[in-house]
């Protein structure tokens, strides 16, 4: 004879386990907040309801996720506006219900109802989510799980146009500079962003200028070498082609060329050639690059390419550009 005492529990379905949740985050709104016991408790809630859709998202590593349950939780928290408590609430939760938050996060954005990314949908109609994130940004508790939360919303090309609000490019380019994520935003997505500079381009460069000439070396060297990159994409060729006929990014170029890292020198050469070689160059470039022929000169005789760099090439295109300089140097009524 056996006897059975206790009786295993039923899983949460999908929808019980939105409802947990989000009352669960809701009870933070509540006394909750002035009593530190019952906040404790509140906040254990929240965790522990956060571990269990973990679980029914990715699997506890001997179960696989059942992507029906996975698309109707996703579902569910749209539905529910979940979503928006989720990011509303980083700022108060524990350090483990952050974790399993940003995994969540990460997991529930990828979903699709029928051909929709539906938590992706619901940002774009909560654009304000976003700002929270940036804004949260500063806060040093939750800066990193802001960050990945914005680098994970940068992979879909509609969360990607920043124009919905007008300085939030600028503020992502800060943000996810830091997490190396630079080329995700301004690479992956080009028609995007080239579109989008093209309506905001002096507001874009007036704060990207201010990376290029930070006094972080990590900020300087990343920054540089994005835009390299960038104005060299051919959807961007309108945009390399106004930034190199301005004099205020030339000798933002110029200064970089004289850091004391080699590698920053390097970076700023291969945009500095550019101002030099476009044939079109604007009076004021020739002027500038004129007047500071002997200098320029100098800098480029003793600047050698990198480790592992191709020699012969950079020096070819050195020489080329040395050599422009001294025409441009020698040409009449610039100094007029």
């Amino acid at each position: 004879m056996s006897f059975s005492f206790f009786k295993p529990s039923r899983p949460k379905t999908p929808l019980e386990v939105v409802k947990t949740t989000k009352d669960s985050l809701m009870a933070l709104d509540t006394k909750t907040v002035v009593e530190v016991k019952a906040l404790e408790k509140a906040l254990e809630e929240v965790e522990k309801n956060f571990a269990t859709m973990r679980c029914m998202l990715s699997g506890d590593g001997e179960v696989e996720p059942n992507p029906e349950q996975v698309s109707q939780l996703a579902s569910e928290v749209c539905k529910e506006d979940v979503l928006a408590l989720l990011i509303h609430k980083l700022p108060i939760l524990g350090w483990e219900a952050r974790k399993d938050l940003v995994h969540c996060w990460s997991i529930l954005l990828k979903q699709k109802i029928g051909s929709t990314h539906c938590c992706v949908q619901y940002i774009e109609n909560h654009f304000e989510l976003l700002d929270f994130l940036v804004v949260c940004y500063d806060n040093k508790e939750v800066a990193v799980n802001c960050g990945n939360m914005l680098r994970e919303c940068i992979k879909f090309p509609t969360l990607a146009k920043l124009e919905k609000s007008t300085d939030m490019i600028v503020v992502w380019v800060l943000v996810v500079l830091v997490f190396d994520a630079c080329y995700e935003l301004l690479t992956r997505h080009e028609t995007v962003v080239s579109e989008y500079l093209t309506g905001h381009y002096d507001e874009f460069f007036d704060v990207y200028e201010k990376l290029l000439t930070s006094p972080n070396y990590v900020t300087r060297r990343q920054s540089l070498k994005l835009l390299s990159d960038f104005l060299l994409e051919s959807p961007n060729s309108h945009i390399m082609k106004r930034y190199i006929s301005e004099v205020r990014y030339l000798k933002v170029m110029m200064t970089l060329l004289k850091d004391s890292s080699k590698n920053i020198q390097i970076s700023a050469f291969h945009i500095f050639k550019v101002f030099v070689a476009n044939p079109n160059k604007p009076r004021e470039v020739k002027v500038i690059l004129a007047r500071n022929h002997e200098k320029l000169l100098e800098l480029l005789q003793n600047l050698s390419a990198g480790k592992g760099a191709d020699d012969e090439q950079f020096e070819e295109e050195k020489e080329l550009i040395i050599a422009e300089i001294e025409r441009v140097s020698r040409l009449p009524n610039l100094d007029s």
